[in-house]
């Protein structure tokens, strides 16, 4: 939704028909979708007007303005809240280390993936995390959720450099199936919904540190134990703050880090900075002897013994130990209920797109981190777009483009359970009935932001704290059903 949303604000301030006037970004009384607003007008300012995340904060709350925390997607009571500042620094970080570019985001690729019927999978870090759904023995559809065998996700793996996989929860498949077929495949078993044992995170630091390719990691709905052991590593390896990572995974990969896993990656903050500056000092000597050691060579060293990585690969005796999971079989964990949550909010969701001069295509690409929704959010009126042009490979134009022709690339839902591979098939695009145009035009006048400048020298964006009153319109600027960044539950 963010991506939409920068779309849309985007083209409006660079029409010339809207030159000389203010564009004004307000919603209703709704302290919930307030805080969902400003999270959304606030990442725009810190990623496109290159302002700091405190010095958004500062102006959204310049008028004694309060936004409701966001909390995690658990059931039972709010142990830890986030708000839009950490939800600010974790863009900014985003953007310093290259996670987040409109340019080799396609919104089509995220919101196809990101399905249950597809995969249920999201990239936290492109090209390092993907964060999937557990497998099962063989695709089929549980309770109303699809569940997919190993096998249905190796095209995708193999085609974006993904060869190791992390599970943690119980075996539910025979772990000989990813590693017969070239797969690293590892097991760090932790109850679900609790947090991990130091000894597991040194595990998982390790396996991270020595992958070849990217690192597929999965729990049994791949949100709670999954996103606990990537924020660790984030926080190890990048600095960020315990909140920064929770908000960013989060970003990515709505409903992750739940319950008493939010304390715990707070926590660890210390002692994996700690860890962090250890690591890189080490890795610096290591280079420089490294850099000694092929000085050596050069001057007539007959031997030098280089140890490789550690690939640990479980014995066939334990793999043949099947677990059954007869304790979560026999009771709902919370990861079948997170499961049963998102599949229900699908089900019901149809996520429009904007109209086609307004939603810019860009290049396809395995970056897949990126969805806010506003959460409450009516369906609007579908509007037709254009059928696709056919062929394989089009032009895509940068965001600010405003002479884009009118393409859009629809998506299909699987056919398949066993087929993940979907969007990549040739045949896949020339089919296409029409898109739903999710968007719908503002024409009241709202309660003004305070003022941010320079979008352009004919265009003035303004920011200021919104003010709900009883007569406040009960209007959103974007539509969507589905995971919310919300009070309520932050992606649940």
């Amino acid at each position: 939704m963010f991506y939409r949303f920068c779309c849309k604000l985007t083209k409006k301030l660079k029409s010339f028909t809207l030159a000389k006037k203010k564009i004004i970004f307000y919603t209703c009384g709704d302290q919930k979708k307030q805080a969902n607003a400003a999270y959304l007008i606030g990442s725009y300012a810190v990623m496109h007007l290159q302002k700091s995340p405190e010095e958004v904060y500062s102006l959204l709350v310049s008028r004694n303005a309060t936004y409701l925390p966001f909390r995690d997607a658990s059931f039972g009571t709010c142990m830890y809240n986030l708000n839009i500042l950490d939800c600010f620094r974790a863009i900014s970080k985003a953007l310093q280390f290259g996670w987040l570019d409109f340019s080799k985001f396609d919104v089509e690729e995220y919101e196809h993936y990101e399905r249950a019927e597809n995969g249920d999978f999201n990239w936290i870090i492109p090209g390092k995390f993907l964060a999937f759904s557990g497998p099962h023995p063989k695709s089929k559809i549980e309770n109303g959720y699809p569940l997919h065998a190993p096998e249905a996700y190796f095209p995708y793996f193999r085609k974006h450099n993904i060869t190791t996989i992390v599970r943690l929860n119980k075996k539910m498949y025979d772990s000989r199936r990813f590693t017969d077929t070239g797969f690293e495949h590892h097991d760090l078993f932790f109850v679900d919904g609790s947090t991990p044992t130091d000894s597991i995170v040194t595990k998982f630091m390790n396996i991270c540190e020595n992958a070849e390719g990217a690192i597929a990691v999965h729990c049994k709905a791949g949100l709670g134990r999954t996103g606990t052991l990537i924020g660790c590593y984030m926080m190890k390896h990048y600095r960020l703050s315990a909140a920064e990572a929770i908000a960013w995974i989060r970003i990515c990969r709505p409903g992750s880090i739940i319950g008493p896993q939010q304390n715990f990656v707070e926590d660890k903050q210390a002692s994996l900075w700690a860890e962090g500056d250890l690591y890189r000092e080490k890795m610096e000597q290591e280079n420089c002897l490294s850099k000694m050691a092929v000085t050596r060579i050069l001057s007539g060293v007959d031997d030098i013994s280089i140890n490789g990585s550690n690939k640990n690969r479980t014995s066939g005796r334990q793999e043949a130990e099947q677990y059954h999971d007869e304790d979560e079989r026999n009771g709902v964990t919370q990861g079948d209920k997170l499961r049963a949550l998102k599949s229900r909010r699908q089900a019901r969701s149809s996520t429009g797109s904007l109209t086609l001069e307004e939603n810019k295509i860009h290049t396809r690409s395995s970056s897949q981190s990126l969805r806010i929704i506003l959460q409450g959010c009516q369906a609007m009126k579908s509007a037709s777009l254009p059928k696709v042009i056919e062929g394989r490979k089009r032009t895509r134009s940068s965001l600010g483009n405003s002479d884009l022709e009118s393409q859009l690339l629809n998506t299909r839902l699987a056919r398949s359970l066993g087929n993940l591979n979907v969007v990549a098939s040739d045949q896949d695009w020339q089919e296409h009935g029409g898109a739903q145009a999710g968007c719908r035009a503002i024409d009241n006048s709202a309660i003004q932001t305070s003022n941010l400048n320079a979008i352009n020298a004919n265009h003035q964006l303004q920011l200021r704290p919104m003010e709900a009153g009883p007569d406040s319109p009960s209007h959103s600027l974007l539509s969507g059903q589905g995971l919310s960044l919300s009070h309520s539950s932050l992606h649940s």
